[in-house]
């Protein structure tokens, strides 16, 4: 049944699709060239429609001064240099963000009864997110160019941007001069930066923080950290950045994304997470107490139950600087640690933010890199380019973000004008 109804609307689809040739007096039209083409015939082509596949006959135009050709109605309908539709291209948007290229043809075999290739949907869901990239880069430019128009709306209580960074399997070209995880060893992948934005207006009964339902937008790209900077803080503008009554930017203790935040989000109050910062003491009490787990639970339970957690980061400091090791290693690593707490003290202020009923743990951003990233980026097998992975980024961001559908009413008011 639904082969037959394909076939009926593909049928009629080709005669609504059947252009005759233009009048005398309209078969001339001007060529970027600065000359002008002049119509030489009807021509047709096959487009894959949601129906099934279509003939599309239009008048074809040439300049006989550059020898470029034409196709007006292929502007018209959005089938310009493509055999695919709009409705197929957005199909092929959609399962391509999603899930692995091969995984979306089938699923458009079966679910709409449509024969694409992996490849097509590959370079389709590329295309379009490359698409969507690039306009995210010009709202960038002009950004850092003309003073940003405050958004309107309500007064947001809260507004969270939290950021992270999680690596993604390239190809070697990808990598060529840098350095891997092991000294010696070339790397195997990129660090993808990426930042989400969300609002909170309540907490439960016990104070805890509580974030507004699908109030979560995220952007990202493989780029470095300067580039990233701009680009959190357009999202976090578009959301409200200007009309938020309490400011928070959380993260780990990279230190790239405190010098962001001191930029972009100045004034800001500053969180290290908590749960990052106990995995800091754990892997001291792993490295005093080898092999010995009940010692380092003790350990923990003194350094984080009664320093950490309470906020008393000055006392934790001195307490790391006084423990003595007689292997090197386990020095620096207290050295190092030591450092790590002092130099991120006054963003380990727990007790005080959550008497602000304030989030403590960047789980959002943390949860973020596994179902933006990893559930699409990090299967088995998968090694991208940093272009391809930058437009798929972007189309994955912008179908969660909610914003798909905004990018083809672009396109479609783009067409018109």
């Amino acid at each position: 049944m639904r082969a037959a109804l394909h076939q009926a609307g593909a049928a009629a689809l080709t005669e609504l699709l059947r252009w005759d040739a233009p009048a005398p007096d309209q078969r001339r039209l001007p060529c970027r060239c600065g000359h002008h083409a002049q119509y030489q015939e009807v021509r047709s082509k096959p487009v894959l429609t949601v129906v099934g596949r279509a003939q599309v006959s239009r008048p074809y135009y040439l300049c006989s001064q550059c020898h470029t050709g034409q196709f007006p109605v292929d502007v018209e309908l959005d089938i310009e240099n493509t055999e695919f539709s709009p409705g197929v291209r957005r199909m092929q948007a959609m399962v391509g963000q999603d899930a692995p290229f091969d995984h979306g043809r089938e699923q458009m075999r079966v679910l709409a009864g449509l024969e694409v290739t992996t490849k097509s949907v590959e370079r389709t869901a590329e295309a379009i997110g490359a698409d969507i990239a690039q306009g995210e880069q010009g709202e960038i430019e002009q950004a850092l160019q003309l003073d940003l128009p405050a958004v309107a709306g309500d007064p947001i209580p809260i507004l969270y941007v939290q950021m992270d960074g999680t690596g993604v399997p390239v190809v070697k070209k990808e990598t060529v001069g840098r350095q891997g995880k092991t000294e010696g060893q070339p790397a195997h992948s990129r660090e993808v930066k990426l930042g989400c934005v969300f609002t909170q207006r309540r907490w439960d009964e016990e104070g805890y923080a509580i974030r507004d339902p699908d109030s979560t937008t995220y952007t990202g790209a493989i780029e470095t950290a300067d580039e990233f900077g701009k680009r959190i803080y357009l999202e976090a503008w578009n959301r409200g950045w200007s009309r938020a009554q309490k400011k928070v930017v959380m993260g780990d203790g990279a230190e790239w994304i405190w010098n962001l935040a001191a930029e972009h989000f100045p004034g800001a109050i500053q969180i290290v997470d908590l749960y990052h910062a106990r995995q800091h003491l754990w892997e001291l009490a792993r490295r005093l107490h080898l092999n010995d787990e009940g010692h380092q639970k003790a350990w923990m339970k003194v350094h984080q139950k009664r320093l950490l957690d309470n906020g008393k980061i000055e006392k934790l400091v001195g307490v790391l600087r006084t423990i003595e090791s007689g292997n090197p290693e386990v020095a620096e690593k207290l050295r190092t640690e030591a450092d790590y707490f002092e130099r991120n003290a006054e963003r380990m202020r727990y007790p005080k933010f959550r008497r602000q009923h304030l989030f403590v743990g960047s789980g959002v951003i943390e949860a973020g890199c596994k179902t933006v990233i990893a559930s699409r980026f990090k299967r088995s097998g998968m090694f991208w380019t940093v272009r391809g992975a930058n437009a798929i980024l972007a189309l994955r961001c912008c179908q969660l973000n909610g914003r798909f559908e905004d990018y083809w009413e672009g396109r479609r008011q783009a067409i018109a004008a």
